[in-house]
Order: C-alpha cells, then structure tokens, then sequence
C-alpha cells in the first residue's frame, strides 16, 4: 500500500474559493467516489447474491419481473412493469401520465399479495400511493433510436449495430427516480443507518442497476417472443456498452443550495481524496502502470461522447486537447520522482482547462483506491436533526463570517438589472422548478430562497450599524426575515463548501453548471446538453450486471478498455 507522509511536503486541499464555482462546479466527472461506484464495490465486496425471481412479459414487452438482490442481513427486490405504450403518449416530462415502464425497490422479497397491490398501483406513478415497505418508485421511456432497433435486429439472428449503441448508449431511459418518502414510500431516516445505505443516494443507484438488468433482459425476451426460431442475445460485451439514459432538468438544481451540509460532504470527501494522492511521496510500478491504462481508456472513451449543443460540443473539444496535451506530458514524465502525483497536478493546474483539471482529478484517483475509497463513508448527512442558529454569536463574529464566504458577492451591483435577472419558483402547471425572468415576470409571492449571495447582502446591509458584540438573537427577533441567511452563514462557517460562491439568480447563470455537478457524484457520465437547462447522461454504461458482478475486476468499468489499454 502506498502511504501519504506530511513530513516533507504539506499538501492541503483546495479553497472554497478555487473549488465552489459554477463553473468548476460544472466542469465535474464521475470518480471513484460517485454513489454507482461506491454501491459496486460494496455489492461485490460484501458477497451479494442476485436472483431473478420472476420474469413474466409477452411479445408486446408487457409484464411483471422481479429481480432479488441478496446481502449479508437483507434483500431487496426490483418489481418491474412493463407496459405497452403508443409512440404520441410517450413523454418525459414529469406531468405525464404513462410510461413504458414503472418500477419500484421492494423492501425484501415480494409476495404474490404485495406484487398485485403494487401492480395497480406503481404504474399509476404520482395519481398512485405505495408504502413503506416500498423503498423508491420510478419509470422509464424506450429510446427512440434504439429500443426497436435491439430487438428487430437480435430477432433477425444478429447483433445490434455497434456504432449505433455507441452513439445512443441505451435503450430505455429513467424520467424519475423517487426516494426518500415520496408517494408514501421509506423516509429516508428509516433506512439510512442500514449499512449498504449509508452513502448517500444508494437506495436510487441500486434501484437503477437493477432497471438496466431488466431493459436488457426485456429486449431480449421481445426479440425471443418475436422469433424463436432466429433470436439471439446481446454480445457480453456490447451489452455492457448500454447503460440506462436520464433526461435531467431543472427540478435537481435547487437541490445543491438547499443541502449545504449534505453537498460539502460531497466536495470535501472528492478534495480530500485529491490531496492523499497529492501527498504520496513515492509511487509504484504498478501504480504507474494503471494510470497510465487509464488515461488511454479515458482519452477512448471521450471518443465515443457526442453532443449537439454549441456549448457542450465546444468543451468537448477543449477537453479532447487537454487529454492530448495531457497525453504528450505522459509521454516524457517520471512518476519516480519524490511526490510523482503533486507534481502532475501543478503541471494540469497550469496548463489544462477546468474540465480538463477536473479530470485530471479523477483520474488521479483511478489507480489509488486503497488511499481514497473509505472516504465514501464521509458523504452522507444527517440533516433531518436541523441546525440550531446560534443566537448568542456576536454581530462582529457573524460580520467576518459574510465577509469570509461571501466576500465574491461584494463584487457584485445588486441594483443591477443582470445581477437579480432569474428568479426561482416551482411551476403550479408542470409540477418543477423553473427559472423566471425577474423584469418581465411578477413572481415575488412565488419567489424560492434560492439567492444566498444577494440575501447575505441583504443581512450584511441590515447589521451595519448595530454593535459588534451584540448577540444575533435580539437581530433575529426583530428581522426574522434574515434567518435563513444567518442559518447558511453559520452551516458554511463549519463547513467550508456548503456555499456555492457565485451568483444563482445571474442573468449569466448556467444552471446545467449544477445539474453536471450533482450527476459527477451520482456517477454519471456521456452529459449531452439539451440547452442550459437540461441535459441527458448515461448511467452505469459498461457495468457489469448483476448476474456477472462477481466474474468481473472489481470497480474497472467506468472507462471502457481498449486493446491497447485493457
């Protein structure tokens, strides 16, 4: 095991001011601590067992399954549904009302009781009501491009086209995924001490490993069903290439701000991971090996990324010249140097992009899993215990506590027009956040608290002339209207990157910067913008399934091998 030392070289993590911009934020990849990986590892780890209890779906793709994944002290049980739907009823938008598929995470194995309660009411989705035995509930739409396609051409005998499955890279995608008490399911407080749903979100990535065994399996039965005589099944391979698609929109952007506590764990576990690599002051052979593989199969699979967006397809091509700058360096680097790692990083820090930066940084820690994965355990919160405000901090404390995190926000003409241009609320008509525009909308009664720099301003205008060693408390008791923004201010003074340190109601904002910055961590990759607003991905793209989890190298599926680089 390589060990980090402190003795010669002190490396310290990045700054909240480095790191907490929308820009970096955006500029985010999948790495080994993303919730995927991180549930993968310990699926495999821990010995669980998979079973395919049931598996009942007729030629049109209609049916029941149940997909059983046993561990050490429990199971939990995938109940899908499939359902045949009309091309002009598909929709991805969160008002619609039928899907291709519905599913939910059953909590343990499912009885024939259970499976018809759920079956009236899970493809019913928000209009239907679960339990608590139900630990999440969700659907999905069959891609266009590629869904008929699988099936028409394993019925005819023959593999599906290879450079089509790379450019889709799936054939159903989720349009929601639900946890955490939604439609009468788990709260989340009774199930987080469970061990295996510690980290964070793990109950939704296990829920969508387990939709992707089924899409798979579904096409294939359709394909049987439509021509027993010819049908075949997916190359192993090339059916490790498709993943399960998402269509992700504004709804998760707010989630960032309104879980401070919950989102600094997140960067400080990804920016403590990077200084351990940072500070091993020697590296092994085999070490070097691995990241140089890694690198090679990262430059490969970005060849397979493709979007239309302007935007995207520009950082695209910055982040192609960076792998090859990155390439060439490679080429005459020497990893046996004292401190190999804090060395290459300075060199990216000087001459990549963000993205290329940011991968850099996931890449650093590919070959160094035994230095940075116990991190994982440290990305989860317990917010619903609250944070108590501090009434008895002196005005002068919380002064230099604003200066300290929102220091940016000084630069900032909040009269401006451009500086409060966006407005946040939740659409009555589509069930979803949205951003309004402030000057031709009237939406203060609608407003969400989702401007922390502008209202830190606010706060900071409001104590101006109050002394400084006055208690906060007798403030709030006359101003309850700052609360919120007293609350933030302390949670960031203990966790330095709870506070996104940009503008988010900016009529230069980018929420996609957020949406990007969520998916790195669930582990998603392949982003392909539809505009700044929305954007597709890729989930568990060249995972194993489940039936081959334990036939496979552990935690190696997050950059597809090549044969130069396998």
């Amino acid at each position: 095991m390589e060990t980090a030392t402190t003795t010669k070289v002190t490396i310290t993590r990045r700054t909240p001011d480095t790191v907490m911009r929308l820009s970096r934020l955006g500029s985010f990849h999948q790495s080994r601590l993303s919730f995927m990986r991180v549930l993968l590892r310990r699926l495999r780890q821990e010995g669980w067992r998979y079973e395919r209890r049931q598996f009942d779906i007729d030629a049109r793709g209609v049916g029941v399954a149940v997909y059983t994944m046993h561990g050490p002290d429990r199971a939990y049980s995938l109940v899908a549904f499939g359902h045949d739907l009309p091309p002009e009823a598909r929709s991805d938008r969160v008002i619609a009302t039928a899907w291709d598929a519905t599913f939910t995470l059953f909590d343990g194995i499912p009885d024939a009781a259970d499976i018809a309660r759920l079956g009236a009411e899970i493809p019913l989705q928000e209009g239907g009501r679960v339990s608590a035995r139900e630990l999440s509930v969700s659907r999905a739409n069959r891609s266009v491009r590629l869904f008929d396609h699988v099936v028409s051409a394993l019925a005819a005998g023959h593999q599906p086209d290879a450079d089509l499955v790379a450019r889709v890279g799936y054939v159903m995608r989720t349009t929601a995924v639900y946890g955490s008490g939604k439609l009468g399911a788990a709260d989340r407080e009774a199930i987080a001490m469970r061990p295996e749903f510690l980290p964070p979100f793990q109950v939704e990535m296990l829920t969508v490993w387990l939709i992707r065994a089924f899409v798979l399996d579904l096409v294939e039965e359709m394909a049987r069903q439509r021509a027993p005589n010819t049908a075949t099944v997916i190359a192993p391979d090339l059916r490790r290439q498709i993943g399960i698609g998402n269509s992700t929109g504004l709804g998760m952007a707010p989630f960032l701000i309104s879980h401070p506590i919950l989102f600094n764990n997140w960067i400080m576990a990804r920016e403590e991971a990077l200084a351990r690599v940072r500070a091993i002051d020697r590296s092994r052979p085999q070490t070097q090996a691995r990241f140089h593989a890694i690198l090679a199969r990262a430059r490969h699979a970005l060849g397979l990324w493709r979007s239309d967006h302007p935007v995207q397809i520009a950082r695209l091509a910055d982040l192609r010249a960076d792998l090859d700058r990155l390439c060439a360096h490679m080429a005459a680097a020497d990893l046996a140097q004292p401190y190999p790692w804090d060395g290459l990083w300075c060199w990216g820090a000087r001459h990549l992009s963000e993205e290329g930066q940011e991968m850099l940084l996931s890449l650093l820690l590919e070959p160094h899993g035994d230095v940075v994965d116990g991190l994982a355990c440290c990305m989860s919160a317990q917010e619903s215990d609250g944070f108590v405000i501090d009434g008895a901090m002196t005005v002068g404390r919380l002064r230099a506590i604003l200066g300290e995190v929102y220091g940016w926000a000084h630069d900032l003409d909040w009269q401006a027009p451009e500086a409060q241009a966006r407005t946040w609320y939740v659409s009555a008509a589509k069930q979803e956040p949205r951003l309004g525009e402030t000057l031709h909308e009237d939406l203060g009664d609608y407003a969400q608290p989702l401007a922390p720099g502008r209202d830190a301003m606010r706060l900071e205008a409001a104590l101006q002339d109050l002394p400084a060693d006055a208690p906060i408390a007798g403030f709030l008791l006359a101003h309850p209207e700052h609360r919120h923004s007293v609350r933030r201010a302390q949670i960031a003074s203990r966790h330095p990157y709870a506070e996104i340190r940009d503008n988010t109601i900016g009529a230069d904002l980018m929420p996609i910067d957020m949406l990007r910055a969520k998916l790195s961590f669930f582990g998603a990759g392949y982003f392909d913008p539809r505009s700044d607003r929305w954007v597709r991905i890729n989930m568990y793209r060249g995972a194993p399934f489940p039936h081959e989890l334990h036939d496979l190298p552990e935690d190696d599926w997050a950059y597809p091998a090549t044969e130069a680089s396998a």
